[in-house]
């Protein structure tokens, strides 16, 4: 009986101690100097300023803009690469590693502030819709887009949108006006620029990023090479800063061979992960030869690394630009990322080939140009080893950690179009619109060739062209009389390899530039002996 009363009461008793005890705690938290009766948890002084800010300051202010700043300022603290990235860049950001966008599929530039098409997806929406190289947008939508100013990033927000949506174009051509309807469609980004055989036994593949798509890019194009007597590999890294370090192991575990240690990460919040080889490769026999250069960053490192270290490749170029640190990506509540370093990499060896950054952010992006006028960009002796560890291969090789990755042979940059009328000629866009408009005037002469092949070795700036060249540079106050002998050699080899990507896009542009390549040509002559 007593038991039963007792069950009865003991909730109404606990709401009193419960109710008591709030009571007690309020009253002594309203007695505490700076508290208010309601609890809350300490916050930081930079919320306590943005708050105060917010209500108290004599202006209105743009928050948003002095949040982003605030972050900026913070992780300028921690590393080059820990970055926060605005609502507005984010998804440009995952569009570039998902390999894909919503588009109407056209390359344009700007003429005389004019949008011209210069190349066509092929049975891509424009395509379909029947839009052609040549065609200049006078409107977009509603928007007129020609004569006032627009940039290129406005016209991008003009013709992408989803998938399925219709975006209606007032074009001109051949100085009529015509109205075209175009459904928005999937636009892939490529990270594989070229693919093909270089000679009867040698495959050339070239990957400007690693994205969500590039492995399968890679594993198609070995395997069509392949078919056509491939037995030995250029892979041009060159200019390659990156991306998703999956793809990296992917592609490196079809040169190893067995369950070799790929590379591993390890971060003071991050357990060490190890990447092992899990599979037969499709190339684990034949020569390979990488292509590297100082924009080689990475992803593109963790490859290189894996390679050297397991003396499966030979690396040729110059020292690559020395980014071990391994980023993870967070949205924020509002649209916003941040891009936060959590690990850094290590080669098979357990080299870090992560290069300072003590002397500050601007110290550290210019390192690369302080190669250049330190020499090492010139010269490989002049590579320098401060403070590196050395590693060993198996075969004896010397390897270093810091800095980079040096490569085994070295080839100089060439400085042929280091000149003051040449270099005007790539900064204003004058040898860009030339090449447009020279391949418009003469379109039905190079419709004549068959492939970049056929061009490489038939073609050559005849003095016509080069006389028109001369004089369209003079409207850019740029006069290309005083030239040498080798100055304009090298002018018209650009134009040469300018005009083949305009037929042919990247595949194009490869296969002609790759024949003057002296990396390349080094390439080839390592994988002859």
């Amino acid at each position: 009986m007593h038991n039963k009363k007792l069950q009865v009461w003991l909730p109404l008793l606990f709401s009193i101690v419960m109710i008591a005890g709030m009571v007690i705690g309020f009253r002594i938290k309203s007695n505490m100097p700076g508290k208010s009766l309601f609890y809350s948890e300490k916050r930081a002084p930079v919320e306590e300023v943005l708050d105060l800010i917010q209500s108290k300051y004599v202006d209105d202010v743009n928050l948003d803009s002095i949040s982003s700043k605030s972050i900026e300022t913070i992780l300028g603290k921690l590393d080059p690469h820990s970055i926060y990235l605005p609502a507005s860049q984010l998804q440009e950001v995952k569009e570039d590693l998902q390999g894909r966008f919503y588009g109407i599929g056209v390359e344009f530039n700007l003429f005389s502030d004019t949008i011209n098409i210069v190349n066509v997806i092929k049975n891509g929406p424009s395509d379909k819709a029947g839009l052609e190289v040549g065609d200049k947008f006078i409107k977009v939508g509603d928007s007129v887009v020609a004569g006032v100013h627009i940039t290129p990033g406005k016209i991008k927000k003009l013709l992408r949108g989803d998938g399925g949506t219709k975006v209606d174009i007032t074009i001109l051509r051949s100085d009529a006006q015509k109205h075209v309807t175009v459904i928005r469609g999937m636009i892939p980004l490529y990270s594989l620029d070229a693919a093909y055989m270089i000679n009867d036994s040698t495959g050339f593949i070239r990957l400007n990023k690693f994205s969500e798509t590039t492995y399968r890019e890679f594993m198609k194009a070995t395997e069509d090479l392949q078919k056509l007597g491939m037995k030995n590999m250029i892979l041009d890294l060159r200019d390659n800063g990156g991306g998703i370090l999956t793809e990296a192991t992917e592609i490196a575990d079809e040169f190893l061979e067995d369950d070799k240690l790929i590379t591993y990460t390890e971060g003071k919040h991050t357990a060490r992960k190890e990447y092992y080889c899990k599979r037969e490769g499709i190339f684990e026999k034949g020569k390979v030869v990488v292509l590297a250069n100082e924009n080689t960053a990475s992803a593109s490192e963790v490859l290189i690394g894996a390679l050297q270290d397991w003396d499966r490749a030979t690396i040729i170029g110059r020292r690559t630009f020395g980014k071990g640190l391994v980023q993870e990506q967070f949205e924020l509540s509002d649209g916003s990322g941040l891009r936060l370093t959590v690990a850094r990499y290590y080669t098979p060896l357990g080299r870090s080939i992560q290069k300072s950054y003590q002397g500050g952010e601007e110290d550290y992006h210019n390192e690369v140009m302080n190669r250049f006028h330190e020499g090492e960009l010139l010269h490989g002796d002049s590579i320098k080893h401060t403070n590196a560890i050395a590693y060993k291969t198996k075969s004896g090789k010397i390897v270093y950690n810091g800095g980079g990755i040096t490569p085994d042979i070295f080839v100089g940059l060439d400085t042929a179009g280091f000149n003051k009328q040449l270099s005007a000629v790539y900064f204003k866009g004058t040898i860009n619109d030339f090449v447009y408009r020279n391949y418009l005037d003469n379109k039905s002469k190079f419709v004549t060739y068959t492939n970049p092949a056929d061009f490489q070795k038939k073609y050559s700036i005849d003095p016509a062209t080069w006389a028109s060249l001369t004089n369209y540079a003079k409207r850019d106050s740029i006069d290309l009389s005083s030239l040498t002998s080798l100055e304009r050699a090298e002018l018209a080899k650009q134009i040469k390899i300018l005009t083949a990507r305009q037929i042919w896009q990247n595949e194009g542009l490869y296969e002609v530039s790759n024949a003057e390549d002296a990396t390349v040509n080094k390439a080839l002559e390592v994988i002859s002996r």
